[in-house]
């Protein structure tokens, strides 16, 4: 397996935004022979290796050799941050703050007093037309201060609010220049060119593999690029046989994936009827590959804390660097039954990697995926699968190293499962 430890580090470290995760999956697929195709120009018929970028999503598909129901890995590409608001400038106090806004379900405190770069997209006048450029400030210019102690109403444990207290500082004493204008200049883009921008905060610390036997590995959005990583890695391993095989990496997810380009949207659907037609079949060809296909949800999965073993199902402890995760919820927050459990149990074996099965606590809410979205939306049979990890939504998270390649090679079995 080519999927490692190391390289998902150096893949989060190049994918500080949704947008960036496209271009970085973008760039290994078209290394790998891979062709982008417009959504808006016709498809080519011959079989081949294709992808498609729908803002900060991404879709890519190998047809070489492939025929019949569609095996899918899907994962998602946005993580909690704290994002810019549009009229970001404020002056309080004497200091300069830029005005921040929780995204997802972000733990906020885990953002305070951290060095944070600015990433994302800025939308510029071309002449007549409009073009999107990605953007990517890596010195730290912003942060977030915690109060001091000695001004706490309790010194044990400090509230935030997400309007007043998430907010950046990133200089002191009067400046005529905005936020954007540094932003766009910085970006090489004259600022009375920009007509919008979709900016967030990153965390400038390198993801690294850390413990005494470095057998972990520490980065922020493991949840969810680990899943986009591995999934990209099992693709480009896989020899298709039989199945054809698919990676769709949907953005907002951790805002309920209702968008143009969400696991709500009609982006997965469109590609695979039009991979379909594309071929020569029609929808009928289409509609009856459906039922035979398989979507595996890969999202991230909490590992069982040594601080708070109570927090979990005392029958399905989750252990780091003791492979895949299957994840069932009755209620269906996330998408896995018997049916589609065999499948993912089934690559596992295949893949000689150890499978280990989560549930959650009844007394607790859970959080969901795009399985169930996903699912609904296209009739596809789904199970939801992950790596176990600590800290989930907070700026820092934690994971094994070793189930890096576990994951991945659990992913290429899934694709191209032994007949």
């Amino acid at each position: 397996m080519s999927a490692s430890a190391a390289g998902l580090c150096d893949f989060i470290d190049a994918s500080p935004s949704p947008f960036h995760v496209c271009a970085t999956v973008a760039a290994r697929l078209a290394a790998a022979g891979y062709t982008e195709l417009s959504e808006g120009e016709r498809w080519p018929g011959e079989p081949g290796r294709y992808f498609t970028v729908r803002a900060g999503s991404l879709v890519a598909w190998n047809s070489e050799a492939a025929e019949g129901p569609f095996r899918i890995v899907g994962a998602h590409t946005d993580s909690p941050n704290l994002r810019v608001k549009q009229h970001p400038d404020r002056l309080v106090a004497g200091w300069r703050v830029v005005a921040l806004e929780p995204y997802g379900g972000a733990w906020l405190n885990s953002w305070l007093d951290r060095d944070l770069g600015i990433s994302g997209r800025l939308s510029v006048r071309v002449g007549a037309a409009v073009e999107h450029r990605l953007v990517r400030i890596d010195d730290p210019i912003l942060r977030v201060p915690q109060l001091a102690i000695h001004l706490a109403e309790d010194r044990k444990s400090l509230t935030l609010d997400p309007q007043r207290h998430v907010n950046a500082v990133w200089g002191a004493g009067a400046e005529t220049k905005s936020f954007l204008e540094f932003v766009a200049e910085r970006a090489g883009v004259a600022p009375t060119a920009v007509l919008a921008a979709d900016l967030m905060t990153h965390d400038l610390t390198p993801s690294t593999v850390v413990g005494a036997g470095a057998d972990l590995l520490s980065a922020p959005r493991l949840d969810n690029q680990a899943s986009c990583y591995a999934g990209m890695e099992a693709l480009l391993d896989t020899q298709p046989r039989g199945p054809l095989p698919v990676l769709v990496l949907f953005d907002h997810e951790e805002v309920g994936s209702s968008s143009d380009h969400g696991a709500q949207s009609d982006l997965l659907g469109t590609v695979l009827e039009r991979i379909v037609l594309a071929a020569g079949g029609t929808r009928e060809d289409f509609l009856r590959r459906l039922p035979d296909s398989l979507l595996a949800s890969a999202d991230m999965a909490h590992a069982t804390h040594p601080n708070y073993p109570e927090r979990h199902e005392p029958g399905h402890l989750i252990e780091v660097n003791a492979g895949p995760v299957l994840k069932v919820h009755p209620n269906l927050r996330y998408a896995t039954d018997s049916r589609t459990a065999a499948g993912f149990a089934l690559a596992c074996q295949q893949a000689g990697v150890p499978l280990q099965r989560y549930e959650h606590r009844a007394d607790l809410p859970c959080g969901s995926t795009i399985g169930p979205l996903a699912s609904a939306r296209t009739g596809i049979p789904t199970v939801d699968v992950g790596a176990a990890q600590l800290a989930m939504h907070s700026a820092r998270e934690l994971m094994g190293a070793h189930d890096v390649s576990a994951y991945s090679a659990a992913m290429r079995a899934f694709f191209s499962p032994k007949p």
